[in-house]
């Protein structure tokens, strides 16, 4: 076991178009392209924001995974925990995200914003009180 290794989750978020996608993110959230792959006309992309990391795939309706416009919505909210969601939440919206409640604190103890990303992804955008 490599002692320096720490469990944690990474999300896959497919899209119809991932090129677009890793560009709206990079806008949107200020993300950071670590590494990409272009392979059978099929791109993925691992990306982040401070310490969070995710990947962005296109569809691979031969291997079950399509985007929301495809499943007629979501069944998982991504969680953006950053230092300052507020500017990460505006930055958002200039790019382009849709607002469904704007970040401010909630009674469950974060500073938290819900919103939808062109794609079709919903975003919570904030950071713990505690």
């Amino acid at each position: 076991m490599d002692a320096g290794f720490k469990a944690h989750i990474l999300p896959t978020i497919t899209v119809n178009n991932a090129l677009a996608a890793i560009a709206f993110y990079q806008q949107a959230f200020g993300a950071q392209l670590l590494t990409s792959n272009t392979a059978d006309g099929h791109t993925v992309g691992v990306l982040a924001v401070e310490e969070a990391q995710f990947i962005v795939a296109d569809e691979s309706p031969e291997n079950g995974t399509v985007g929301p416009d495809k499943q007629n919505g979501v069944s998982v909210r991504i969680g953006l925990m950053v230092s300052d969601p507020d500017a990460i939440a505006n930055q958002a919206i200039d790019a382009g995200i849709i607002t469904i409640y704007p970040v401010a604190d909630q009674d469950y103890g974060y500073r938290l914003g819900h919103f939808i990303n062109p794609f079709g992804h919903h975003w919570e955008i904030g950071k713990p009180l505690f």
